[in-house]
């Protein structure tokens, strides 16, 4: 395959961190409707957010699966998530990550998980900063999205050893 067929596959993995009950079939549905297949996800309890669930999921689709993934559960209220997208020889990774209280967070990835900031973003953090505009170190820790780590590490933590079950999307 090459890597501009529309063929090229890639994976990733959703973390919902934290979701209403209510909730939770409807980001299965929306799920499914981005993967086109049928997901039943393996809700477990939140302990950071007693009443919440949470479950992960990897799955295997084409590229720009992530963003799709994202979109479709972007806005819900409780819901707090990470969707990951691995890059492929024609694309970069992805990665987003949303609160209810900060939004979507999106970053472009590298082979090895790190986020690459692209240039402009870059020169505009530092004519901010000459500027007297912006810190240089709140800038840049901005672009990395530290403020949707901060809020969703320990919400992370707590599902560490949960088992992932793996889907592929029909291409």
């Amino acid at each position: 395959m090459s890597a501009s067929s529309s063929h090229t596959a890639t994976r990733g993995v959703v973390f919902v961190h934290s979701a209403p009950p209510a909730l939770a079939p409807h980001v299965e549905w929306a799920l499914s409707g981005v993967l086109g297949v049928r997901v039943s996800l393996d809700w477990i309890p939140q302990p950071v957010a007693p009443g919440m669930l949470r479950a992960e999921l990897s799955w295997q689709g084409r590229p720009s699966t992530a963003s799709k993934i994202a979109s479709a559960l972007r806005g819900w209220s409780g819901l707090r998530f990470e969707v990951t997208e691995e890059p492929t020889p024609g694309t970069e990774g992805e990665r987003y990550s949303c609160t209810p209280t900060l939004g979507i967070y999106h970053a472009v990835t590298g082979v090895h998980g790190d986020i690459l900031v692209p240039e402009e973003r870059l020169r505009a953090a530092l004519s901010r900063a000459a500027l007297g505009e912006a810190d240089l170190g709140e800038a840049v820790a901005d672009l990395l999205g530290r403020a949707w780590d901060n809020e969703l590490e320990p919400f992370r933590h707590a599902g560490e050893g949960t088992p992932v079950r793996w889907l592929h999307q029909v291409v």
